[in-house]
């Protein structure tokens, strides 16, 4: 049976493209309807498209599969904007007044645009994370109806390279695929992770992506800091390539052997792996050497990015990780070690229940962001949503149908058909008697008008015409002359 009810959404990640739909429940879980995957990693880098054709082919192809299992067409979807450039920039705008007035909506209205009217170079502001304004000495979230002579807005500017959004953009138009809309991944990724306490409190919410790691700050239940490093869970693997082997078994020891604080035991015999390819051995100690210095330059540059946030005194909540990265052994305690933060936690999962086939469903953070994407998402995304309005037609001709059985309820009735034909008869005699009168009518109308144009005639005497051949005529003929 064809789905016709659902919410479609895709995460272009630089490891994969995912794209997922599903419905939510009355009791706010989401139930997978279709799940579909495809690699990445040689069209997408650092989260950004760099190759529009293939992504394009993936994204026609990601959606092909979703409607096979919905057996329904995707009239469009929700989309995540994230990648290497994206940030946040800090601007204030302030107003003078010239004497104590009510801060008013249109003023805050006003200032708002100020602030997104102000270029940023190369860059495009995809949104506005919402601050706080400055009233005399007080910082207010709403200062709608606050008594001041000055007031500050202070805006918090999420940006990105102008080509993110329009190669975005140019792919999905490509693939002739509608966007419903097109949501900040970060943002998503904390409304899908974590909980209004941890907001309010102050934390560092850090997503361990493939190849890169974004690191959103909440302090006050407001975003107060976002950026995104290049470095992620690829460079760890492409590190241990050194060891002469291939990607795809770099990742495979990494996920079976990595350890961010690995320590051999004295006691135990020395570790070692072997490899799929060409059956050597190497140490486990070898490896994990290797892992050990990208982990530690890894959370070094997100503590150096959580400093330069201002708010590393502030995180009462602590830290939570995500992300597929983020599963490797023991980098929360490299992490702890860093920052002297002793509350780490580990999002798996997102906070609202999601239903799907255990296929499907890892718990393992790697789908935070592509759920996120489908709770946010409150459009019916089905083709078949819009269809009852592309055929006026048959409302025109509803009426014909109607009159025509109107008829047909009399045509064995002799009595009715009768008096019918009568009154027909009746009807046509009155028309032509209407006929006769209004032609009797007329001939009368045009006879009073002869008559009355006669009369007029007669009143008014002899034309001037006339009156001067006359006048003439006794000229010519009186009687003098005609001596």
């Amino acid at each position: 049976m064809a789905t016709t009810e659902f919410i479609a959404a895709i995460e272009l990640g630089s490891s994969k493209i995912t794209g997922v739909a599903g419905r939510k429940n009355s009791d706010g879980s989401m139930q997978v309807l279709a799940y579909a995957q495809e690699d990445s990693s040689t069209f997408i880098r650092k989260g950004v498209i760099f190759n529009l054709d293939k992504t394009a082919q993936s994204l026609t192809s990601i959606i092909n599969r979703l409607e096979g299992e919905l057996k329904n067409s995707i009239a469009k979807v929700y989309v995540g904007i994230g990648g290497q450039s994206l940030r946040t920039v800090h601007n204030v705008v302030s107003r003078d007044l010239e004497e104590e007035a009510i801060i008013s909506e249109e003023l805050v209205s006003a200032i708002g645009d100020e602030n997104i009217a102000i270029p940023v170079v190369d860059m495009d502001i995809l949104d506005v994370a919402p601050q706080e304004y400055k009233v005399g000495n007080n910082l207010q979230a709403n200062p709608v109806g606050l008594v001041g002579s000055h007031i500050e807005g202070r805006f918090l500017n999420i940006v990105a390279r102008a080509s993110v959004r329009k190669n975005l953009e140019h792919c999905f138009q490509q693939a002739k695929i509608d966007i419903a809309d097109q949501l900040i991944a970060p943002l998503v990724t904390a409304n899908a992770v974590l909980t209004e306490s941890e907001r309010r409190s102050g934390c560092a919410l850090i997503d361990f992506g493939a190849d890169t790691t974004t690191i959103s700050v909440y302090k006050n239940n407001i975003l107060r800091f976002l950026t995104v490093l290049p470095l992620g869970g690829n460079s760890i693997t492409r590190d241990i390539t050194t060891l002469q082997m291939e990607e795809e078994e770099a990742e495979r020891l990494k996920k079976a052997y990595g350890d961010a604080l690995y320590e051999e035991d004295p006691e135990q015999e020395e570790a070692t792996c072997k490899l799929d390819d060409d059956n050597r051995i190497i140490k486990v100690a070898d490896l994990n050497n290797i892992i050990e210095a990208r982990a530690e330059e890894i959370v070094a540059n997100v503590w150096n990015q959580i400093q330069l946030s201002s708010y590393e005194d502030k995180l009462l909540a602590g830290i939570i990780l995500t992300g597929g990265a983020a599963n490797l052994k023991n980098l929360d305690e490299t992490l702890r070690k860093r920052s002297k933060i002793e509350k780490i936690r580990m999002a798996k999962l997102p906070r609202n229940t999601v239903h799907a086939p255990n296929n499907i469903l890892k718990k393992d953070g790697s789908q935070n962001t592509l759920f996120g994407l489908l709770f946010e998402g409150n459009q019916n995304c089905c083709l078949t949503e819009t269809a009852p309005q592309a055929a006026p037609a048959p409302s025109v001709s509803k009426p014909e149908p109607e009159v025509h059985k109107t008829v047909d309820m009399f045509e064995d009735d002799q009595e009715l058909k009768e008096q019918a034909r009568i009154a027909r008869l009746k009807k046509e005699e009155e028309e032509r008697e209407a006929k006769l009168a209004a032609k009797e009518a007329e001939k009368l109308r045009k006879q009073k008008e002869k008559e009355e144009k006669e009369r007029r005639k007669r009143e008014a005497g002899p034309s001037w015409i006339q009156r001067k051949i006359d006048s003439l005529t006794k000229e010519i003929f009186s009687d003098d002359d005609m001596k």
